[in-house]
């Protein structure tokens, strides 16, 4: 059995006062919950906050982004092994906003992915087709190819202690998920994608879905055998929402 996972990604929202009230009311909203497995991925700003707030709690932190080098002259950046410093212990890689918005294609990915790897922490690799990709059949072709971008650069066990987030971007924000059947029907794609590469590693993968993650809709798509949980967005800004959803996936 997969450990469900439930994971808030707050995207560009938040302040000190939001953030400390997010959390301690999530805190106190999910405490008693032992068979699911919570994270939230504040802006960078807030990691630290977000790390002596949830200190001893069943919450964990993610970031939403690194870039793929280390160290050096690369103004700006924050480097995963300075995440892993504060706490953090999942970092999304491939958001499909970080596509569109700034330009990272799969191989700029697939590289940020190894560099999570490579500091020890766990990456997410989202994926996810636009809805002209879905229009033109083309979804299993994306995916793919997002997919296998990471495993000609991190090899046949790369998902190993990894995390595929399946993110329909013609689904996010729109307030319409895909049906139950139809992420299962992807999420068992790129399950089977992984196993051709190691069975061990697509068995133990956990593959969220995200895109419009609501309350109402959670149950039904987490009642599926290949999904794992969710990747929320704007409902995890909500601590009772975003509570309704993590008891949903236990």
């Amino acid at each position: 059995m997969r450990r469900p996972l439930v994971m808030g990604n707050w995207k560009l929202h938040g302040t000190k006062a939001s953030v400390e009230k997010l959390l301690v009311d999530l805190m106190a909203s999910t405490s008693e919950l032992k068979d699911v497995d919570i994270a939230v991925c504040p802006p960078v700003i807030f990691i630290n906050q977000a790390e002596q707030l949830l200190h001893g709690a069943n919450i964990e932190i993610g970031a939403q982004n690194i870039d793929v080098n280390r160290q050096g002259a690369f103004t700006g950046e924050i480097a995963a092994d300075m995440l892993g410093e504060f706490g953090v212990k999942y970092v999304l890689v491939g958001h499909s906003e970080r596509r569109a918005m700034h330009h990272e294609n799969d191989d700029l990915v697939a590289r940020k992915f190894e560099a999570v790897k490579e500091a020890g922490l766990i990456p997410v690799l989202c994926v996810g087709e636009t809805q002209t990709e879905r229009h033109n059949g083309e979804t299993k072709d994306v995916i793919g190819h997002q997919i296998q971008a990471v495993i000609k650069r991190c090899g046949r066990k790369s998902f190993e202690n990894a995390v595929v987030a399946y993110e329909p971007v013609w689904a996010i924000g729109s307030g319409q998920a895909a049906s139950p059947v139809d992420a299962q029907k992807v999420h068992q794609f790129i399950r089977e994608l992984v196993a051709a590469q190691d069975k061990d590693s697509s068995e133990a993968l956990r593959i969220l879905y995200g895109g419009s993650v609501k309350a109402s809709n959670a149950q039904a798509l987490f009642s599926m055998d290949d999904v794992d949980g969710a990747l929320v967005g704007g409902a995890s800004l909500d601590a009772g929402e975003f509570a309704s959803i993590i008891k949903a996936a236990k």
